[in-house]
């Protein structure tokens, strides 16, 4: 068999471990280590296992991931959320369908602090879900914008999976984090436009909230601005150049635990919990993440990335088609695993593909195809595809979030909160097309900050 042959077997086999549920860290350590040996014999692979797990662990940019996945399971803990809904609910809940804007602007706002789309989820679900179900709001429209509220949370930084991604590509950390800010804000201005054309058409989905009293939009107001300051000094930090992603995760982590300390919410229950939950999701990821390069190697040497890109130079196939089957097939993979196993899986295979094509669509002075260098191309991407991998969480049949809110709305059919969520999916759409018509949406904040 050619190796690019065995390459093709070992995706394929790959493939065939996850529909049978075995978890993706192992399937991508067996076919990745059995695909090397195959090639290149055992001797290569054993040399590998020596120091191929203290390499990839002790890179420095992964020691920001545990701070933030501590710092965002405090937040879901300290009661930051019910601040964050108090406060846009008394700025918003008296509209039509307020109530359900003013989930989607919390969840945003949480989203900032915590970084996870199933923690975003399953938190505002607690604090929102009772407020919506006292003003009647329809089963489809209150579950459905809680589950695409929290997709938020993956593309608004700092998000896990952003940090995840740029590792991959080996991209600047704080640059992804510049270039989400306005694809994020676009998104949130999109789902409370996608709300109002929904009570619009159906008036009794979203009723009217009641108008707050001055003395309670004040104390709400005041309320978020232990939010904005963590916010503010964490990224507004990151930003000013005061400090690198780390230690601004340990700045976070210390915040939301003083937050939760001046609330009398951090127990030593609380601390357990965070840490353990902290623990297990680093542990996993940093597994994915030795399968993933694993994986990354075993396709290398089989050329497996360089083929694909040359079959598609003879097809004659428009380097803007090409990114538009690539974000299609994320579309698809995220019904069949969750966002960050498909970002560890699926970029180190497509990112070279895209490198080698950067030639023939948008044509750019130095003559390349996107009228872009490697470095806007790495971001660009990675913002295209952080959106597309969020809607796996809204799709059928994995849709986590869809499942998150479903447990926590027993009386709504978990087939209304899939039609609940698909306008705000054909939103997400929108997004993506505006996006991918216009890079600079993208590029221009990076640019500037770097200017």
């Amino acid at each position: 068999m050619d190796p690019v042959s065995t390459g093709l077997a070992g995706l394929v086999v790959l493939v065939l471990l996850i529909a049978i549920r075995m978890p993706i860290a192992y399937s991508m350590i067996l076919v990745g280590g059995i695909g090397i040996m195959v090639v290149n014999g055992p001797a290569p692979m054993l040399n590998q296992l020596k120091t191929l797990a203290y390499g990839q662990f002790s890179i420095y940019s992964l020691t920001v991931v545990p701070m933030f996945v501590l710092m965002g399971s405090l937040a879901s803990k300290v009661g930051l959320s019910r601040a964050l809904f108090r406060a846009a609910n008394a700025w918003l809940g008296w509209l039509r369908g307020g109530t359900a804007m003013a989930a989607i602007a919390a969840c945003a706002g949480f989203g900032s602090v915590c970084g996870s789309s199933l923690a975003t989820a399953s938190t505002m679900g607690r604090v929102a879900l009772p407020e919506l179900k006292k003003y009647r709001y329809s089963g489809a429209l209150a579950t459905g914008s809680l589950a695409a509220g929290g997709v938020l949370g993956i593309l608004i930084p700092p998000s896990v999976v952003l940090i995840i991604y740029a590792i991959i590509v080996e991209a600047n950390i704080v640059t992804m984090f510049t270039a989400a800010i306005v694809p994020g804000l676009f998104a949130v201005v999109l789902f409370l436009l996608t709300i109002a054309a929904y009570v619009l058409v159906n008036p009794d989905a979203g009723p009217k909230g009641g108008y707050t009293d001055r003395q309670e939009f004040f104390a709400a107001t005041i309320g978020l601005i232990p939010v904005l300051a963590i916010f503010g000094l964490v990224l507004g930090g990151i930003f000013a150049g005061f400090y690198n992603p780390t230690p601004a995760a340990a700045v976070g982590v210390f915040l939301v635990w003083a937050y939760g300390a001046i609330k009398r919410e951090i127990t030593f229950r609380v601390m357990e919990e965070a840490l353990k939950e902290t623990a297990s999701t680093t542990g996993m990821i940093y597994l994915i993440l030795l399968g993933a390069e694993l994986m990354k190697i075993f396709l290398s040497r089989v050329g497996l990335p360089q083929a694909t890109a040359e079959w598609i130079s003879q097809t004659g196939m428009a380097p803007m088609l090409v990114m538009i089957i690539l974000l299609t097939a994320l579309i698809v993979l995220g019904c069949l695993m969750d966002s960050l196993s498909m970002i560890l899986l699926v970029i180190p295979f497509f990112w070279p593909v895209l490198v080698e094509i950067n030639g023939g669509i948008y044509q750019g002075a130095d003559g390349s195809g996107f009228g872009m260098g490697t470095e806007e191309l790495k971001i660009w991407f990675g913002i295209l595809a952080l959106i597309v991998v969020e809607l796996g969480l809204i799709t059928p049949p994995v849709g986590l979030n869809v499942f998150v809110i479903s447990a926590l709305a027993k009386d709504t059919p978990m087939l209304e909160t899939f039609k609940g969520v698909a306008p705000f999916f054909g939103a997400e759409i929108i997004r993506v097309v505006i996006l991918l018509i216009f890079p600079a949406l993208t590029l221009w904040l990076p640019s500037v900050m770097a200017g």
